[in-house]
């Protein structure tokens, strides 16, 4: 058995991992590049989709589904292997992705420039939803000659990590692994002994601080800036992230810690997300679904509203505060959240709270770095307004957990993460006694 990456190697994402084993062809997520590296989807996959006899999926972030389209397109045609949680919630990342391609393509033509051809579109998910097939956690199943189980990897509703089996030998696939520290959802399972790990390195070179001391930061900057009559802004990625600021918006709440205003969701995909929420209760924390057995809905903070027309979404700039907007998208690089900082940012009573990975360069950066200006949409917007990282909110797990999710394992190779932060997680489990290495694209691993 040999795994060979074919995306998130030395990047953050693009997550795609082909298994070969007795001419058996078996891939392990489907991913989109994002950010910085989004033009690699237009990259060859490296590998010829019709070989492939499966594929299994470990949650429904776009840069872990997001080429699946153009997988169906360029002629794959066996089954793709989710979770309830992500058969539900992958069309809507993806619908979501292509009306972005399309808007672009719109754009471009509206300045008679050339528009390349959309990589995939709708009869391509319209296959590909017939593909979907649901497996449960625990459950021991066979693909040809593996065996492969899923277990809790406690990142999204429905996430998994991967074990597979064959050949007498075995490997773990780690996906995306969650923080543990928090309430909302279920921790990461522990893994099996195994051969060999291919691991996420996301914040491998740092740990989270105590999850409480960052709900306490957050309870003080809200207050602070609401006081005051200010608006605060967070960015914030339509599925997980929008929820669980939510979730504790709510809790804050019920404590008398902030005081109660208007909280709007500026995004209809999370909108779309929230409303599949109830019907996956099961997948979340026992508090979660305490909270939901007593006929409450956790994520709703009692004067929210989602805003879903462009119009709509205008009207929160002429509003007054105190206010809070939660708008998409979380990395600043486009969507609603930037017509709310251009108008706000030169505000010295409003504030800006970062929860999530921000690129390097990007706006976020900008921002947390203290810019005096920054350009957003075309215009030179003067910052006043304060920004505050909530590092603390990722739901990826920090090193120190990564270390101690990996226990006793001696052989790690490191995917998803920037190659700073796979050198620095490689560096700390080496001197624990492990192998470790970073992955390569393209180049196979022996398991």
């Amino acid at each position: 058995m040999r795994i060979i990456p074919f995306g998130a190697a030395q990047t953050v994402t693009g997550s795609c991992h082909l298994v070969e084993h007795q001419d058996y062809r078996l891939l392990l997520d489907c991913g989109a590049y994002q950010g910085a590296a989004e033009e690699r989807n237009q990259e060859p996959f490296g590998f010829n989709p019709k070989s492939l006899h499966a594929v299994l999926i470990t949650h429904a972030h776009n840069d872990h589904i997001g080429r699946l389209p153009l997988l169906i397109r360029q002629g794959y045609a066996g089954p793709v292997y989710v979770t309830e949680p992500t058969r539900l919630i992958l069309p809507v990342i993806l619908e979501d992705a292509l009306k972005l391609m399309q808007e672009e393509r719109e754009r471009l033509e509206r300045k008679g420039r050339e528009a390349p051809p959309l990589p995939w579109n709708e009869t391509d998910l319209a296959e590909l939803y017939s593909r979907l097939e649901e497996v449960t956690y625990y459950q021991t199943q066979s693909l040809g000659p593996f065996r492969y189980r899923l277990r809790d990897a406690g990142h999204l509703p429905g996430s998994a990590f991967i074990q597979l089996e064959a050949g007498g030998k075995s490997l773990i696939f780690s996906g995306d692994l969650g923080h543990r520290r928090k309430d909302v959802l279920t921790d990461p399972d522990y893994p099996a002994q195994v051969d060999l790990v291919l691991c996420e390195g996301t914040y491998g070179d740092r740990s989270h601080r105590p999850f409480s001391a960052t709900l306490e930061e957050f309870a003080e900057i809200l207050s602070d800036v609401l006081g005051r009559g200010g608006k605060v802004f967070i960015p914030s990625f339509a599925l997980e992230r929008t929820q669980e600021v939510l979730f504790y918006i709510r809790e804050l709440e019920q404590r008398e810690a902030i005081p109660i205003v208007p909280v709007f969701v500026d995004s209809p995909m999370a909108s779309k997300i929230s409303e599949i929420y109830p019907k996956v209760r099961d997948f979340f924390s026992t508090e979660v679904q305490h909270i939901y057995s007593h006929g409450l809905d956790p994520f709703r903070p009692k004067r929210l509203e989602y805003t879903h027309s462009v119009e709509e979404s205008k009207a929160l700039n002429l509003m007054q505060g105190p206010l809070i907007i939660i708008a998409g998208n979380g990395m600043l690089s486009g969507g609603r959240i930037l017509h709310h900082l251009r108008q706000g940012l030169p505000d010295e009573k409003n504030a800006v709270i970062i929860t999530g990975y921000q690129p390097r360069g990007g706006l976020g950066e900008l921002l947390i770095n203290g810019a005096e200006s920054v350009r957003i949409l075309g215009e030179t917007v003067r910052v006043r307004a304060k920004t505050h990282t909530l590092g603390g909110f990722s739901g990826h797990a920090g090193r120190d957990e990564l270390i101690d999710w990996l226990g006793s394992e001696h052989r790690v190779a490191l995917v998803h993460g920037e190659v700073d932060k796979l050198q620095a997680l490689g560096q700390a489990l080496r001197e624990r006694g492990k192998v470790a290495f970073i992955a390569e694209w393209g180049k196979a691993i022996e398991v």
